[in-house]
């Protein structure tokens, strides 16, 4: 379908007052052009260069959002221009976006990003972290943020079985994940695993792997465990995790032992 038929068709399915964020992640800026000349104005992009990229060839009507995780030392690049910052997860990373918007004289709209989803690579604030910062006198402090609602990542799956609805006696509805996670299949582990994360893991909060590490013991599974101190997901050391993988997969799976690797 081309992709002035789909914006027609998805269009024909919005209800009143509902914006429409075309994803143009991944997307060259021929194709983001063919739907801005179809009348579409907001874009999300999930990454800042690719966003700041399209922003200087793109017209200066689009409103742009950035919809991906977005780390503290990026927010300088999208201030002047971005529309709407979809996933605060943090008090940090709300600071600096108030400082770097107070350099260009601007006020940057925001979502706090809640964690509703179980798997553990989503991000988000839990309601108690939630409640703490909206009630803290250094957020009352920040005026040029302005927080216009929530965001929130479900479950990717198509099982419906997989999600509960649950309503209380006073109507309020809540939603109870019935998704088997890692932790919960800990006591099925057979054989051998090596866990590893960086303590500053961006993509996979580190707090997942310890869970998991948490889980093996209780399960009373053996187990091996790395954590590379000041890394991220892809590991600053690689040379050192290659090697240790490679002595891992050698002793576990080829029974055979180096031992003279310090030597």
């Amino acid at each position: 379908m081309s992709i002035k038929l789909n914006l027609a068709a998805v269009r024909k399915q919005l209800i009143n007052d509902t914006t429409l964020v075309a994803v143009s992640k991944t997307k060259p800026v021929k194709s983001i052009l063919e739907a801005y000349q179809e009348g579409q104005r907001v874009f999300g992009e999930n990454k800042v260069q690719d966003m700041v990229e399209k922003y200087h060839e793109m017209p200066k009507d689009i409103h742009w959002h950035m919809i991906g995780h977005l780390q503290r030392n990026k927010v300088k690049y999208i201030a002047s221009f971005v529309t709407l910052i979809h996933g605060i997860d943090n008090f940090k990373l709300l600071k600096e976006i108030n400082k770097q918007a107070i350099k260009h004289q601007r006020v940057i709209n925001c979502l706090f990003q809640i964690k509703i989803a179980a798997e553990d690579s989503k991000f988000g604030m839990t309601e108690h972290e939630l409640i703490s910062i909206t009630q803290s006198e250094e957020f009352s402090s920040l005026k040029n943020i302005q927080i216009i609602g929530l965001m929130g990542m479900a479950t990717f799956t198509d099982n419906k079985k997989q999600i509960k609805e649950e309503m209380d006696d006073k109507g309020n509805i809540t939603y109870k994940y019935l998704i088997d996670k890692n932790q919960t299949l800990a006591r099925n582990l057979k054989g051998k695993i090596l866990l590893a994360t960086g303590d500053v893991d961006n993509n996979v909060h580190p707090t997942g792997t310890i869970r998991m590490v948490n889980a093996f013991i209780k399960a009373n599974k053996r187990f091996d465990f790395m954590l590379f101190p000041g890394s991220r997901h892809g590991f600053s050391d690689r040379e050192y995790w290659f090697w240790k993988n490679a002595d891992y997969f050698s002793k576990h799976l080829l029974g055979v032992e180096n031992t003279d690797v310090d030597k």
